[in-house]
């Protein structure tokens, strides 16, 4: 089959017609409008092959931030994760707000994929905090990738898309709700009918609303979102908007044939309204063509880019002054530790479950693992890196002379520190943080995390991925910031992956012979030599951290805790 280039991952016996090919086999356009025209046509939508293509040229073309994750960095995470235990069993992060992943058409294996692909997403972007239409959207495009390392990608320049006034996925629970409210004012202006067929309903008009997104990128059947898709890609997010729009016409029209008329609408729970929408956008396939809903989206007359735009700005300014801008992300999830199994030396029941609350969504259900403690493994380095290999990611607990508690979540393997042969050199992921629980709690994340803006700097003179012995680093005991060279590059991946320079450096873990260093630029937040025995901190430019403790400190007690998957037990 000529497709199977870019149709690896798809269940061919479930696309029907869409699995013969015909019609153009090139598309030979630069003009935008022309391309535009192109898309609402349908020019490439039978031909499959040419259909990945044109995504492909499509998402390249996308002005994305100066780091952006690539296919390289999917097969540098993904290679290395393949020699440890699979971990397709854990959950989707909370940021999809529980949103599946769509079939589409996909293999069985292929929603594994697409399991691996967001949960992958979810280490580069930790800024992201709402997200519940990237499932549909990764499911997608694994339909029109090579492996999955370009849809990763694909998925990261959506994500990472910088140009001004244009938005394609929302990342923030602002921007979802006010998403939703702008949904509402427009479906009352430009869906009379369908939303007062909805008021009169649902108790909860927002309630049902808040699925908007879902409706187009999740329940609608494959056949119908690829073609979405295609306008999609080439004019962004306000046809969204059009095509749920549409939805709603078409379903006041299914509700007003089902009753034979307007009779009387009883009102009913907002959550039977839910199923009810969803389930006729689910089956929608039976009486509307995708290019019939199109038809019905582009025929809403007056709908402007602008008009969105306002009512977006103005709804997020209205939940800001209301101080709703987060959902609550942990649904109260607290660690199940059980006191008489559970023993620390450094902390009690209590913090580590403190210590829980912090760490990234998709870990917090696991359970605490003792994988080194200088009580019981002495204190040396080689055990402390024997103990510790083959486990991401682990939780380092410090207790000093004076009393102190201060740790750091370290988001992958030590293992990787052997990619540097002897010289010291950075790794790790932005999901990293340093803390404090003594004499006062206290959180340190990614310097970027707090300000994006920092990433966008780069430097164009090349550097060595390694740092100087410890003689030559005495004055700052920091490492130099290692350089790539420039492309689109993440981030939030290892040192050896940035072009940034010394003022916004991604330094998040570091280990050799003779030490292990957590954050740098400008000092170390955690310094501790070969003996697990002297330490040192200070404020570093990767967590922009004061001193966790006393700037130079005595071990006391060192533990590394890992995560134990209590499902898979």
């Amino acid at each position: 089959m000529a497709e199977e280039e870019y149709g690896s991952f798809v269940d061919w016996n479930q696309m029907g017609d869409l699995a013969k090919s015909s019609g153009p086999t090139k598309v030979d356009c630069k003009d935008l409008k022309e391309f535009k025209q192109m898309a609402r046509q349908g020019y490439w939508a039978k031909n499959h092959k040419l259909r990945a293509q044109v995504y492909q040229q499509l998402i390249k073309a996308i002005p994305c931030r100066t780091v952006t994750p690539d296919a390289e960095v999917y097969r540098d995470i993904m290679g290395n994760a393949a020699t440890k235990k699979p971990s397709s069993h854990i959950p989707l992060p909370d940021f999809v707000d529980a949103s599946p992943v769509p079939r589409y058409c996909l293999k069985a294996e292929a929603v594994a994929s697409a399991h691996q692909i967001i949960n992958c997403v979810a280490g580069q972007f930790p800024d992201i905090s709402h997200c519940p239409s990237l499932p549909a959207v990764t499911s997608l495009l694994l339909h029109f990738s090579i492996d999955e390392a370009q849809c990763f990608e694909h998925v990261s320049r959506m994500l990472a898309c910088n140009e001004p006034g244009k938005r394609l996925l929302d990342q923030t629970f602002l921007a979802y709700e006010s998403s939703c409210m702008t949904f509402g004012d427009l479906a009352n202006k430009y869906c009379a009918a369908g939303h007062k067929l909805i008021v009169a309903t649902a108790q909860d008009v927002m309630e049902v609303y808040s699925d908007w997104q879902r409706w187009v990128l999740g329940d609608l059947p494959f056949s119908h979102m690829v073609r979405i898709f295609d306008v999609y890609l080439v004019e962004g997010y306000k046809i969204l908007y059009r095509v749920a729009i549409a939805l709603l016409k078409f379903y006041r029209k299914h509700k007003a044939g089902a009753q034979g008329g307007q009779g009387n609408q009883q009102q009913q729970d907002s959550a039977k309204v839910r199923a009810d929408i969803q389930a006729f956008v689910k089956g929608i396939a039976s009486t509307v063509t995708p290019d019939k809903l199109l038809e019905k989206a582009f025929s809403i007359r007056l709908l402007s880019r602008k008009e969105i735009t306002l009512l977006q700005l103005t709804n997020e300014k209205s939940l800001q002054q209301k101080g709703i801008t987060v959902k609550q992300k942990r649904r109260n999830v607290q660690l199940a530790l059980n006191p008489d199994t559970f023993s620390s030396e450094i902390v009690s029941a209590k913090e580590m479950r403190d210590i829980w609350s912090w760490i990234p969504e998709r870990f917090a259900l696991c359970q605490p693992q003792l994988l080194f403690t200088t009580a019981t493994h002495g204190c040396s380095l080689n055990r402390f890196y024997s103990h510790c290999e083959g486990y991401e990611p682990t939780l380092l607990l410090i207790r000093t002379t004076d009393g102190d508690v201060c740790g750091a979540f370290l988001s992958t393997d030590w293992e990787e520190r052997k990619r540097g042969g002897n010289k010291l050199s950075f790794f790790g992921t932005g999901e990293c943080f340093v803390f404090r629980l003594k004499p006062e709690m206290e959180r340190y994340e990614w310097v970027v995390i707090r300000h994006p803006e920092l990433a966008s700097s780069i430097k164009t003179e090349d550097q060595e991925d390694t740092a100087p012995s410890e003689g030559q680093n005495a004055d700052n005991n920091s490492l130099p910031q290692p350089e790539k060279p420039a492309g689109d590059l993440s981030p939030f991946l290892s040192a050896r992956h940035f072009n940034l320079n010394c003022k916004n450096t991604s330094m998040f873990m570091a280990g050799n012979f003779d030490s292990i260093i957590v954050g740098g630029g400008e000092g170390n937040a955690l310094y501790i030599d070969s003996e697990l025995n002297h330490g040192r901190t200070g404020r570093c430019a990767t967590f922009d951290n004061p001193p966790l403790c006393a700037e130079s400190f005595q071990v006391a007690l060192l533990e590394v805790w890992g995560f134990q998957d209590a499902m898979a037990a």
